[in-house]
């Protein structure tokens, strides 16, 4: 493997032809697509993700909007038959008589409808978590080169590559948080046992302890395998050697995917937050006069109850259409680094250049 960059190769720092007794400045790298074709800087990132989000805004709103509603509905009508299937358990178990206590079937009951709920809601997280995580890295593919694609050919290059992405998605989140989660099922039974109302048992604090410890080790690990979804789509790996190719190119530059992965999610929360707040007063504008109505005693409950449902509906449309760029720009910034750690370890750019000027006709969807 090589170690040289695609600038040192191709612009060696040697003395440039003369012409009329002066030094010919290196011709400036070939910028097909987003951005040039040379090891990137943090303005080149920051700067390419922004504007593949700005060109190619069509297929990822379109692909990101689709996951997102499928995922709503899939889980709402889930919690909806759960919730009138145990309608007469809630207050048995929630609310019971004085003197009463929740009998095991009523809360068996509850958990059967739920459980089940929890694990659709889950399953369909990790779903759409792997489906954007495919998406940003198809994209970037086709920004890189200046290609256009479609909505259609997006989402049949993250269905291709679906079962690859989500492997390493749960791979990640079993090696990032798998002791987590152990720590937690062997102390939380001792929380039950050892809480005598004399104060907190020593195994929230060994939960707590843990917890910490973790955290640094766990950031560690999910910025050495934050390649690995860009690795399987653009290399058609599987999960295990997406991974260990991942840590292979964060190898040496693990700062620097940190710091640029940091910046780019702390950008995409304040963008996201500005694009909710339009949505946010539009709802509390349409709540307040239905507020000032409710203190009127002749007044109907019909009125808060609609203004409650409308300042509802403008914060969920205000989230998910602020999800769009939240959770797309910093997997188009992290499919970058993918692109800039080959460009300065592997000269992707000389392979780019080419394939720029390849005869051949370029296929949507495809590198």
């Amino acid at each position: 493997m090589s170690h040289n960059t695609g600038w040192e190769h191709h612009h060696p720092q040697q003395p440039a032809p003369q012409w009329g007794g002066g030094w010919a400045p290196p011709p400036p790298p070939p910028q097909p697509g987003v951005v040039p074709l040379r090891p990137l800087g943090v303005g080149d990132l920051l700067g390419g993700a922004f504007s593949a989000f700005r060109r190619y805004w069509k297929p990822l709103a379109g692909v990101i909007l689709g996951v997102q509603g499928i995922g709503i509905l899939l889980v709402a009508v889930a919690i909806g038959v759960a919730a009138l299937s145990v309608d007469t358990h809630f207050a048995e178990v929630f609310d019971p008589a004085p003197g009463e206590r929740p009998t095991g079937a009523d809360v068996m009951a509850l958990l059967v409808y739920f459980v089940p709920a929890l694990v659709l809601m889950l399953v369909t997280m990790a779903l759409g978590m792997a489906m954007i995580a495919a998406l940003c890295p198809a994209v970037i593919q086709e920004a890189v080169l200046g290609r256009p694609t479609t909505f259609r050919a997006m989402w049949r290059r993250c269905w291709s590559r679906m079962p690859s992405v989500l492997g390493v998605v749960l791979l990640v989140g079993l090696i990032a948080g798998g002791p987590v989660i152990v720590l937690y099922v062997v102390c939380f039974p001792l929380v039950f046992m050892a809480s005598d109302g004399s104060g907190p048992p020593a195994a929230v604090f060994l939960m707590f302890l843990g917890v910490l410890l973790w955290i640094p080790v766990s950031v560690w690990l999910a910025v050495r395998f934050s390649l690995a979804p860009a690795v399987a789509v653009c290399e058609g790996l599987g999960p295990v050697a997406s991974l260990r190719r991942s840590t292979r190119l964060v190898s040496g530059g693990w700062w620097r995917v940190f710091g640029v992965s940091l910046l780019a999610y702390l950008l995409s929360a304040a963008v996201g937050y500005i694009i909710q707040l339009p949505f946010t007063f539009l709802g509390m504008f349409a709540l307040f006069p239905s507020m000032l109505a409710a203190g009127d005693e002749a007044s109907d409950a019909t009125v808060l109850i609609v203004g409650i449902v409308v300042y509802a509906l403008c914060v969920l449309l205000g989230i998910v259409i602020s999800g769009v760029f939240q959770f797309g720009f910093p997997q188009l910034v992290v499919s970058l680094l993918y692109v800039d750690q080959r460009m300065r370890k592997e000269n992707l750019a000389e392979g780019l250049i080419a394939e720029v000027h390849a005869p051949t006709v370029p296929v949507p969807g495809q590198v």
